[in-house]
């Protein structure tokens, strides 16, 4: 018997002929599966950090009990008083490692932002001689880990009288963030159509207030973000202040919590009280700039 093309070929498009509840339950397995090793992953990833809360507000045997206790232990906010009050009354070390830290950090961040982002416009908007390969040479000055030229420079600052004050370390942090602050900057103010300033300048306006009245605005969420990460190395950075300080008045946070774990015994809940301390400043920080930083880590990722 002969069979026609039209028979043998359907003239429409195919239907998928899977019963609907067997797609539902596919697509409802398939997103439990999605949360559960979501939920496995966040434990893993917040595990450390679990651990750490849960120790700063243990007593001291219960940080050393074996078996370890998870829930059944006596909390307590000893460990954080210790963080500011010294045995003996008045402020402890720690407490004014954690005030320098905001010092240095926090100026050495401002310094390389207010630096950085007049020099990333003018890289974005002027045609200079090399400019390549000046960027190039700038990006260069973050290939080296700070171990490697922390010789050479404690040589120059023991010369310059720089060693052990918060000066040194302020200079060093804004040198180090400094290039990072432009290249994160340039792709930002490229993203900024020139034409604005070219028409706040018909309007009268210098380049320079054309740039402050209608570039800079724009740039605030990448000014938010390149901050933040500027802050973060500012924050946690612990060779140069290891090796440029020495005394207790001039420490910072880092090698101050460092310092804590040695001798015979360690106070481990002091550790993790001071740990939990030293995170927060750029936690707050963050979310405050929250809505800026989304918008800055975002901002290129819709070419014009």
């Amino acid at each position: 018997m002969a069979v026609s093309v039209n028979e043998a070929v359907p003239a429409g498009p195919v239907r998928d002929r899977t019963p609907p509840a067997r797609r539902v339950a596919g697509g409802r397995g398939r997103s439990v599966l999605e949360v559960v090793l979501l939920a496995v992953l966040a434990v893993v990833m917040l595990f450390p950090v679990l651990w750490m809360i849960e120790t700063s507000i243990k007593e001291n045997r219960d940080v050393y009990a074996v078996p370890a206790k998870f829930i059944d232990f006596q909390v307590t906010l000893a460990h954080y008083r210790d963080v500011f009050v010294a045995p003996g009354g008045g402020r402890s070390a720690l407490s004014v490692a954690f005030l320098n830290s905001v010092l240095v950090a926090g100026v050495s961040t401002v310094l390389a932002t207010l630096l950085g982002v007049p020099a990333a416009w003018a890289y974005s908007r002027f045609t200079l001689k090399a400019k390549k390969d000046q960027l190039f040479f700038i990006l260069s000055t973050r290939f080296m880990p700070p171990v490697v030229v922390v010789i050479p420079i404690f040589l120059m600052y023991r010369t310059a009288g720089l060693i052990d004050t918060p000066l040194g370390l302020i200079l060093i942090y804004t040198a180090f963030n400094l290039p990072f602050t432009i290249w994160m900057m340039k792709g930002f103010v490229d993203e900024v159509p020139p034409e604005y300033e070219e028409a706040a300048m018909l309007d009268g306006h210098t380049r320079l207030q054309a740039f402050r009245k209608y570039t800079l605005p724009l740039l605030v969420p990448g000014i938010a973000a390149t901050a933040v990460f500027a802050l973060i190395f500012s924050w946690n950075e612990f060779v140069f202040a290891v090796f440029l300080t020495s005394s207790d008045s001039v420490r910072t946070a880092p090698p101050a919590i460092a310092g804590l774990i040695g001798g015979t015994t360690v106070d481990w809940g002091l550790v993790a009280a001071s740990s939990v301390v030293f995170a927060l400043p750029v936690l707050l920080f963050a979310y405050l700039v929250r809505k800026h930083l989304v918008a800055g880590v975002t901002l290129g990722a819709v070419r014009r």
